[in-house]
């Protein structure tokens, strides 16, 4: 496809504004996850460039989640310039009128968006995922980790100069199913082998009923039930797995099989999903309502009203999308309605900016 020329000028202004104010964010990314790295870091004792090098690492995560307010500035700036400029008068005087410049900047977007999802995302999530791998070594509770494999879940959980290492068949709420329960000291020998048909793991005392335990000279003693104490309860498990941005796109498919073989919910990572398919659809309404906005305003008001303008309109569709994610997540709609309402609702009330602008 070629390119007319006003066509070209267009994306090139729009792709260099989106740069600017995202360089923007960057910076200031930058300096809040500094000072936040440094304070995490204050009372140990690292190398200087750890804080710095956390930073980097997190900071594209934080970027990916504030894309669409970015767009939003984008589409305001690039109409201020052009009126400004005056070059929006001339591009209409040259038979162009309001509708083809907003379907070139939402075409645009969109675009952008897909490219967002499956090379920027991707990448900032095996960023993040290197941050957290190396702040958790620097954290009081490292030794307590818990994972979801094919094989179950996995959790190593160190008491009293004690090694557990739990591994459970089934996940479901408040309970664990079929689970090996191995203990070891700390020297990583083995002291006994406790196998229970189902835990409630409600409190941070666990309840095992049926049980068997198998002593490190292999005798066996059977109980109908006993108590276990953890470091882990069933609401701390389940927060463990609810960080999904340190994770790509194949990598939450691959979990999401996981989490269907241990029956534990994929509420969380379904929500994901679809948010991240509707990504692009996203940025493209909100860019396209930015757009809208500015035409019908009067542009003689000074600047800062427009960004105190975008600054307002972001804050109310980032609780619009707030809320209904919330309620997806706990199921209280479908995931499906969750995700797309907002969307749906910021598209009708362009559509209807849009039959406003045609005639101007």
């Amino acid at each position: 496809m070629i390119l007319k020329v006003y066509q070209k000028y267009l994306i090139k202004e729009f792709i260099l504004i989106t740069l600017r104010i995202t360089f923007i964010f960057l910076v200031l990314g930058l300096i809040m996850g500094l000072l936040e790295e440094l304070n995490f870091f204050s009372d140990i004792d690292v190398e200087y460039f750890y804080p710095i090098y956390l930073v980097l690492l997190n900071v594209p995560s934080l970027i990916y989640e504030v894309f669409p307010f970015i767009f939003l500035l984008s589409s305001q700036f690039l109409f201020i310039k052009l009126l400004d400029s005056g070059e929006l008068n001339a591009l209409k005087n040259n038979g162009l009128n309001n509708i083809k410049i907003l379907k070139l900047i939402s075409l645009l977007s969109f675009i952008i968006g897909i490219f967002i999802i499956f090379i920027f995302y991707n990448l900032a999530a095996v960023m993040k995922f290197q941050y957290l791998d190396i702040k958790k070594d620097f954290t009081k509770d490292n030794k307590y980790l818990a994972t979801i494999t094919e094989n179950g879940l996995w959790i190593k959980d160190e008491i009293n100069d004690q090694i557990n290492f739990v591994n459970a068949s089934r996940f479901a709420m408040n309970t664990l199913n079929k689970v090996d329960i191995i203990q070891l000291n700390e020297k990583f020998e083995f002291q006994k082998n406790i196998k229970a048909e189902k835990i409630d793991i409600k409190e941070n005392n666990w309840s095992l009923y049926n049980v068997k335990i198998i002593n490190n000279d292999n005798k066996i003693e059977t109980l109908d039930s006993m108590n276990f104490y953890s470091n882990f309860n069933y609401e701390e498990i389940n927060n463990l797995f609810s960080n999904l941005s340190s994770l790509t796109l194949w990598n939450l498919i691959e979990l999401k099989k996981n989490y269907i073989s241990i029956n534990y919910s994929t509420t969380e990572i379904d929500y994901h999903l679809h948010r991240m398919v509707a990504y692009p659809f996203l940025i493209t309404t909100i860019t396209l309502l930015s757009a809208i906005l500015m035409l019908n305003l009067k542009f003689q008001r000074p600047k800062l009203f427009f960004i105190v303008l975008g600054i307002l309109l972001s804050v109310i569709i980032y609780y619009i999308n707030f809320f209904f994610g919330a309620m997806g997540k706990n199921e209280k709609i479908p995931l499906f309605v969750s995700t797309w309402t907002p969307i749906l609702t910021l598209t009708i009330i362009s559509i209807i900016g849009m039959i406003r602008i045609n005639e101007k």
